[in-house]
């Protein structure tokens, strides 16, 4: 497509998205990998939260989180999911909708032994999404889990990463009296050809 340049230039969507990632990483002034993750319930309700994006691999985005969360639930209810991450110092955003796969073994080992100590036995304390008495007690288990587990925890058997491979990926820019950039790849299934589309704003 002729027009695609600049931001848009290049043939691979995961490495534009990577190259705004970058771009972000320099001038957001927190948390530039943070996505506002939508799955929907079983009922067909939507549901959104923040989450960070820890990983753009060759052909999919990982995030990480408690099998036993509220989004894990939904995630694999559905198995697909959707997300738009959003920078406001770039005036871009990614928006992704593709199909959901677990992450564990090696690859969810080695990031959770990147994150702090501390983060990593809230991992072993928190009962994400389960009703919480008080903060008290939360910090109470996370005493009695530091001293089970110790200076080096495994990664919990409930706690792992999720994978999006996107049917479609959406790049969208700021443009002058709002008539914005969109250009959207879209593929039938992941074994599919990318279509491009330029989107009116």
């Amino acid at each position: 497509m002729a027009d695609r340049t600049g931001h848009f230039a290049g043939e691979d969507p995961f490495a534009i998205a990577q190259r705004w990632l970058d771009e972000a990483q320099g001038s957001e002034v927190n948390d530039p990998n943070a996505i506002a993750l939508s799955t929907v319930d079983q009922d067909g309700l939507p549901n959104a939260r923040m989450v960070l994006l820890k990983e753009i691999e060759a052909d999919a985005f990982v995030f990480y989180t408690n099998y036993g969360s509220a989004k894990a639930q939904e995630l694999e209810g559905a198995g697909k999911g959707a997300f738009v991450m959003h920078w406001k110092s770039l005036r871009r955003q990614v928006r992704v909708r593709g199909l959901i796969s677990k992450v564990e073994g090696p690859q969810a080992d080695e990031y959770y032994k990147s994150r702090s100590l501390k983060s990593r036995l809230g991992a072993w304390a928190s009962d994400q999404s389960q009703p919480l008495s008080s903060r008290a007690s939360l910090m109470a288990k996370v005493a009695k889990i530091t001293a089970e587990k110790g200076p080096n925890p495994e990664r919990p058997p409930f706690w792992g990463g999720y994978r999006i491979t996107p049917l479609e990926i959406e790049f969208w820019a700021d443009g002058a009296f709002r008539l914005h950039d969109r250009f959207r790849w879209r593929r039938a299934t992941v074994a599919c050809d990318w279509e491009i589309l330029r989107l009116n704003p």
